[in-house]
């Protein structure tokens, strides 16, 4: 079931990685774990708990090992058949949940349970991954908790989520854990550089501003004028004088973000809407009483979808604020190494220099305690405010 296991023997995972652990970088230890269980002397345990930071590659990874687990060479070929359906999403036998809304309902759940009770249609396992696992509610955990205690002897659950506190202990306690990590950021733009052609020089920028994840990488190194928009932010922080300034920058990062996300949950929700209306036989756009219900789900989804994408976003943003604010007091600690906002240099020696080390590592501090609050349903516009105003008093 899902006990710790033996270890293979030393060189299963030895010499050059197959294809299809291409993309999941700096993570040597992670895929040797993940290659030792797939291995015919390896034990492979029925459910596993993948761990990271966002951005390390959590869903990336659970995808290659799926693969390595249909493999028709049992290596991770990256060739056959299986390999490549897996990787593309359409292999039978692999099922993965992934949302874009604030959580994962119990709904979507129960259909997993019932998928993993059926035995595989063409390869050796039964595989289910659900990304972001930490969106599930209590309940929804319980609803997974039978089919993760009992699975049947094919199946295999890979469970994603940030960190293994994140799920309940019932569920963790049941699951082989493993720890992703923070890539560096050479390794990042390497990737960058390979698998999408970037110049090396925005690659390695790209990789440094995104500290690391992978997506916010290829976001910064693809989406024109988006590094940009990350400097002058980091300006525009480092220059706040008052509450009064503090207040309005808040707003319009909160007005930005909601107005990026509305045009993404909306372009989403149209093209589910037109999905919806097609399979369903209606061309002239008029829904009968019997399936209003349904298109009224749609509406509800959007909207759970652009709540979370501000989230998201404003996260986003939230993180590069640490990164200066670290950047700060580095230079007030008089630590060496290379800056992560290294474009904003001078304004980042300019307010070291006038600082105090231990008022930096509170507004550090108070970085985390937005995040958390915006996360547990504080109003974004509240919580950025009041972050905004408190480093604009604390930086003059």
């Amino acid at each position: 079931m899902t006990g710790t296991g033996t270890v293979a023997p030393p060189g299963v995972a030895d010499g050059p990685l197959p294809r299809v652990w291409a993309d999941v970088v700096g993570q040597d230890a992670a895929v040797a774990q993940f290659r030792r269980a797939a291995s015919p002397e390896g034990s492979l345990a029925q459910a596993w708990l993948i761990t990271g930071p966002p951005g390390s590659g959590r869903s990336t990874a659970a995808r290659a090992f799926a693969a390595t687990l249909q493999c028709e060479q049992g290596t991770g070929c990256g060739e056959c058949r299986a390999c490549r359906t897996v990787l593309a999403g359409t292999h039978p036998d692999v099922t993965v949940v992934a949302t874009d809304k604030l959580s994962i309902a119990k709904e979507e759940v129960r259909a997993l349970v019932m998928t993993a009770q059926r035995a595989p249609a063409t390869g050796r396992h039964r595989v289910l991954v659900i990304e972001d696992a930490d969106r599930m509610s209590a309940g929804t955990f319980n609803v997974l908790l039978k089919s993760i205690e009992e699975p049947p002897p094919s199946t295999v659950w890979m469970l994603c989520a940030p960190s293994a506190e994140d799920l309940a202990a019932t569920i963790r306690s049941r699951c082989r854990l493993v720890t992703l990590s923070v890539p560096d950021s050479a390794v990042v733009a390497e990737l960058l550089e390979r698998r999408d052609g970037v110049d090396p020089a925005l690659a390695l920028r790209a990789a440094r501003a995104a500290q690391g994840h992978i997506g916010l990488a290829l976001r910064y190194a693809t989406q024109e004028g988006s590094l940009a928009a990350r400097e002058e932010a980091a300006r525009t922080l480092l220059a706040l004088r008052g509450a009064g300034e503090a207040v309005l920058a808040a707003q319009g990062l909160v007005d930005r973000a909601t107005a990026e996300a509305k045009e993404h949950a909306d372009t989403v929700a149209a093209e589910e809407r037109e999905r919806f209306l097609r399979s369903a036989g209606i061309d002239d756009g008029k829904v009968p009483p019997a399936l209003r219900s349904q298109v009224k789900q749609l509406e509800d989804d959007a909207k759970r979808r652009q709540t979370r994408l501000v989230r998201d976003v404003l996260d986003r943003y939230l993180l590069d604020v640490h990164s200066v604010l670290r950047d700060v007091l580095g230079r007030q600690l008089g630590a060496g190494g290379e800056l992560v906002n290294i474009e904003v240099a001078p304004e980042i020696e300019r307010v070291a220099s006038r600082g105090d080390g231990r008022v930096t590592l509170t507004l550090l501090e108070a970085v985390q305690e937005a995040r958390a609050r915006i996360a547990g349903n504080v109003p974004p516009l509240l919580a950025i405010e009041a972050l905004l105003a408190r480093i604009a008093i604390s930086l003059v």
